[in-house]
């Protein structure tokens, strides 16, 4: 089954990286969600960074707020694809602190970045990724994604 982990720098960003577990059980691929703080808890981070894909995990999405270190650091120590979720925090500058953290790494050091607070394309992403290999995930986007087609072409109906 493929697998793929939700992790987050606090509590805090639950709400927003919900989005992602959501639309990851839509598609029936098992999540494993954690709080991974760069900041206050660096040895689990290297844990996790450096054997998920040990546990199954194809795919790591990491939402951070702030400074926002998480989905780097994970990318450091990670030979899985990441997609980073710069996420709008209580002690952000308006969210572009997390995002500029996420998007700008260093040659070698790729993370997938999504919009601010944009937890669902991340989830969409890691599915479309998995989806690259596997048959019945891919089938599940295709249907997804018809049904965003027809949500368009009926509202515009309506008009």
């Amino acid at each position: 089954m493929s697998k793929v982990g939700v992790i987050m720098g606090s509590k805090s960003d639950l709400p927003v990286m919900q989005e992602a577990i959501d639309i990851l059980k839509g598609f029936d691929i098992e999540v494993e969600v954690d709080i991974v703080s760069a900041h206050r808890t660096p040895e689990k981070l290297f844990d996790y960074g450096k054997h998920a894909h040990t546990r199954g995990i194809q795919v790591i999405i990491a939402g951070a707020g702030g400074a926002a270190h998480l989905p780097g650091m994970v990318a450091s120590l990670s030979p899985l694809p990441i997609i980073g979720v710069p996420v709008k925090s209580s002690n952000s500058i308006d969210g572009w602190d997390s995002v500029l953290s996420i998007l700008q790494m260093p040659g070698g050091v790729p993370v997938a970045t999504v919009a601010l607070n944009g937890a669902k394309n991340a989830g969409i992403l890691a599915a479309q990724i998995i989806g690259s290999s596997d048959r019945c995930v891919r089938d599940k986007i295709e249907v997804y994604k018809e049904g965003l087609k027809q949500a368009v072409l009926e509202t515009a109906k309506q008009l």
